[in-house]
């Protein structure tokens, strides 16, 4: 069963640059306290559990999904390290009116998230990361896992081939787009068994469906930019990030190791690991309203307003 999910409050794009657009979407409450959900990789702007939508407007959460480059409405682009990312973030916070922010970050959207608080300290207030990429290279790496093992031996081919890859993936995306429920049902099948319960949910199920069909209905070439990039040095050191982060990770994921989790948060100046025991990759998305609540809570001790 699938079941029906509330289109966002605001969607659409904004400009970034010279012939550059970043596409966005808003849940929850317009004038709220502003938190910013960056999507995993694959994932798109409306990768934000319905358990998340609901809570933003409970607690008058301003909640904001953003594209990356080459997913939805957001054109194409390469950046050349993760922390280039902080320039696009800045003039979207511009763009919509917010100064002060927190940041979450699933799986491939927790290098980038860690950017934002090492290049915007004045105005991002918390941060939390779940099952976060660790760095491959440079002096805070850490080895194995997908991207240690696969990632950095694959980059090299992205770098080159990653547009046309892209362009494949967006028809494969095409091709099931009428079978979306069964695909994900599949998916389900060969997962671990944690992340196999949390898509049986309907409601994370059609979260996800939602996201990957709208996501890729133009394009999907994000998720192979990141590949690069996340084979690249970050252009910043984790010692860099002086706001307090809090990281979820499941101690069973088969994607991110729970050992880059803790690596990650060893080296963070100011950093709380809250293992998910018995939890895969997507643990974190059932813990939507708790981490939300944990940054209005990080929020709050700060005295941002």
């Amino acid at each position: 069963m699938v079941v029906a999910i509330d289109r966002p409050k605001l969607e659409g794009n904004i400009a970034v640059g010279a012939d550059r657009r970043i596409g966005f979407a808003e849940f929850g409450a317009p004038r709220g306290r502003a938190i910013f959900w960056l999507h995993g990789t694959p994932g798109a702007r409306r990768q934000i559990p319905t358990e998340a939508r609901a809570y933003a407007e409970e607690a008058g959460i301003r909640l904001i999904g953003i594209d990356r480059p080459g997913i939805g409405s957001s054109t194409p682009y390469q950046y050349p390290n993760v922390l280039a990312f902080t320039e696009d973030m800045k003039t979207i916070a511009d763009t919509l009116g917010v100064d002060k922010m927190a940041v979450v970050g699933l799986s491939g959207g927790g290098p980038y998230t860690l950017a934002c608080a090492a290049a915007m300290p004045d105005r991002v207030v918390a941060v939390g990361v779940v099952g976060g990429v660790a760095p491959a290279t440079g002096p805070d790496s850490i080895g194995g896992g997908l991207m240690g093992n696969l990632g950095t031996r694959v980059a090299p081919v992205l770098q080159v081939a990653k547009v046309p890859i892209g362009v494949v993936a967006t028809t494969l995306i095409k091709l099931i787009r009428p079978v979306g429920g069964l695909a994900a049902d599949l998916y389900g099948l060969v997962s671990p068994p944690a992340d196999r319960a949390l898509l049986a949910r309907p409601e994370i199920k059609a979260m996800f469906l939602d996201d990957l069909l709208n996501g890729s209905r133009r394009q999907m070439a994000a998720p192979f930019y990141d590949i690069v990039v996340f084979a690249r040095d970050w252009g910043f050191r984790l010692d860099e990030v002086k706001v307090h982060v809090r990281w979820w990770h499941g101690d069973a994921d088969h994607i991110v190791p729970f050992a880059h989790g803790q690596h990650v948060v060893s080296r963070l100046p100011d950093a709380e690991l809250f293992p998910m025991p018995g939890e895969s990759h997507l643990g974190g998305l059932g813990r939507a309203e708790e981490i939300l609540r944990s940054m209005l809570e990080l929020w709050d001790k700060a005295g941002a307003h």
